[in-house]
């Protein structure tokens, strides 16, 4: 498959260090490999008599780092092999590996790495693998889901060379709420230069989705009492006791809303419409009810969690039960225009980035369907509320705490 224009427009603009923004499913990948290929290695994009684009005059190793998902479902091997590339090549090494294994690769050189999803959030020991390995290597990042805020890309920053550090960052742009009991930013400073210097790095991506989006809510009821005596009394009514903490507080209101009986009625009637359908959830109450619904309905079903990977089912009819955390990014699904979401996730960019498992350049469909099933209590209200104004949602707020 040839480059589109604006993956073409993209690949021009693209540098080392650079940011690759793109929406979920327009190609980022592939981008990606051509960038490699061609700017890095020497490869040319025009196309031998085989139909593949010519071999690399100057190559040099590629380690890709991504999803574990996407890593064990091998969708970067079928991005390679258009261009004569694979994990078994002779001429140069290449590895595809897990965000988790990263540290691994801190004492690579002369490389060129791919980092697919971001995940160079905060402090941790990614971020500081991926600091060490930029400094001695070639380097682009994937994202869908660009920062939510001047913090995420700190780690970016310093890699480019903006900063020495994050305390530099800090000292020029950040002032802290001397009031809060904890890092607490009040307001940034000087942001005319770090738009200045996201602009450097982010390239943006055009694409034009043939796809229409059909969001459609569904609302389901919820036991009134128990989630007053959890809410106003602060009672834990599955243990019968109380409450310790503001995080269980709203864990415990969600197990309220999320198991009600209603709402996998409501999954029965979505079903009788859309027989093959993904569902995420977020909680493991919540697979137990969904695996006790596919043996009352007899339809087939498989998972994909933090201890279960199956593979997308092929029956006529089935259930694809897929828990956020684990599996909202990092694989796609064209045999189905359909998506559950039994609960809410309370952040913004994990509910698209779980979009977009459908939402794809080489699907067959053209109107895709996604059903939030929800209720109108307090807690799932504001859980939208926040995904509306694309922001997570957060928990002491709720509480006004």
């Amino acid at each position: 498959m040839m480059l589109d224009e604006g993956q073409l427009d993209a690949l021009d603009r693209l540098k080392n260090g650079s940011i690759l923004v793109g929406g979920v499913g327009s190609g980022k990948s592939r981008t990606g490999l051509a960038y490699y290929f061609m700017k890095e290695c020497g490869g040319s994009l025009s196309i031998n008599k085989k139909g593949h684009y010519r071999k690399m005059t100057d190559p040099k190793d590629l380690i890709i780092i991504t999803t574990a998902k996407k890593r064990d479902e091998k969708e970067w091997e079928k991005e390679l092999t258009d261009f004569i590339l694979s994990k078994d090549d002779k001429t140069v090494s290449i590895k595809i590996d897990s965000w988790q294994n990263l540290p691994k690769y801190t004492n690579t050189f002369n490389s060129f790495f791919i980092f697919d999803e971001q995940r160079l959030v905060g402090n941790g020991k990614w971020v500081k693998s991926f600091l060490r390995i930029a400094k001695n290597n070639h380097w682009i990042l994937l994202s869908a889901t660009p920062a939510d805020k001047w913090e995420d890309l700190i780690p970016v920053f310093i890699a480019n060379g903006f900063y020495k550090n994050r305390t530099e960052f800090n000292e020029k742009h950040i002032i802290f709420d001397r009031f809060s009991k904890w890092p607490r930013v009040k307001k940034y400073i000087n942001t005319g230069r770090l738009i200045k210097l996201r602009e450097c790095i982010y390239v943006d991506m055009n694409y034009k989705k043939e796809t229409i989006h059909n969001n459609i809510n569904v609302f389901a009821g919820f036991n009134k009492d128990d989630y007053n005596t959890i809410f106003v009394k602060r009672w834990n009514i599955y243990d019968n006791a109380p409450i310790e903490n503001i995080s269980k507080v709203c864990y415990l209101l969600r197990r309220v809303v999320n198991s009600d009986p209603s709402r996998l009625e409501a999954v029965k009637d979505i079903l009788r419409d859309h027989p093959k359908a993904i569902i995420f959830y977020n909680f493991d109450y919540e697979l137990e009810l969904l695996r006790d619904l596919a043996k009352e309905i007899g339809i087939h079903k498989a998972e994909w969690n933090g201890h279960i990977h199956q593979p997308v089912p092929t029956y006529d009819k089935w259930i694809y039960l897929v828990q956020y955390t684990a599996g909202a990014e990092g694989w796609n699904c064209i045999t189905t225009n359909t998506i559950i979401f039994f609960s809410q996730n309370y952040s913004y960019k994990t509910m698209v980035q779980a979009a977009g498992r459908i939402d794809r350049r080489n699907t067959t469909y053209r109107d895709l369907y996604y059903y939030h099933i929800k209720s109108k209590s307090q807690i799932d209200m504001a859980i939208s509320r926040s995904l509306k104004s694309k922001k997570t949602f957060n928990e002491r707020t709720f509480l006004g705490i």
